[in-house]
């Protein structure tokens, strides 16, 4: 039987480890804002159900899409890609919502819910920087961009 050869990519065990710590939060924050975002177009209702309906549907299809890319990233650095429902609440930074909010409500949490993974993917840029590992850097500058142009978006509807 073949025995897969050590990881060789470059980047030093212990590197890749930090790396795929600081992506298994933000893999952790994006589930979580995925399952609300999902939950909000469950639930949304009042005069700007579809617009508000139609966008989340929009954001959680997109969430859906990254955390595969996180997690295979965590998994190309041959580490294990956290999962469940627990080990989610313990590694992520946005909290649940409890009950279903208000429409603008829901509106207020998705601009702190994408704020939130931005600030975990900013603390994991150096790590990644430190380590030559341009794929985890690019990964993390397309998911910043994604996460910061929907705070805006989002926040544009708040704002009067």
């Amino acid at each position: 039987m073949a025995v897969a050869p050590p990881i060789d990519i470059g980047i030093p065990a212990e590197q890749r480890a930090r790396i795929a710590e600081g992506l298994g939060r933000v893999l952790a924050d994006s589930t979580v804002l995925y399952a609300k975002t999902h939950g909000f177009h469950w639930n949304v209702t009042g005069p700007m159900f579809n617009t508000l309906h139609l966008m989340f549907m929009e954001q959680y299809t997109e969430l859906w899409t990254a955390l595969d890319e996180i997690a295979e990233r965590i998994r190309a650095l041959g580490h294990q890609a956290p999962f469940g429902g627990s080990i989610y609440r313990d590694l992520a930074s946005i909290p649940e919502t409890q009950g279903v909010p208000p429409a603008l409500e829901m509106v207020r949490e998705l601009v702190q819910g994408h704020e939130a993974v931005a600030r975990t993917i900013r603390s994991v840029f150096s790590i990644a920087d430190e380590a030559n590992d341009q794929p985890t850097a690019d990964l993390l500058t397309q998911r910043l961009q994604i996460h910061e142009k929907t705070a805006w978006m989002l926040r544009s509807l708040l704002e009067s």
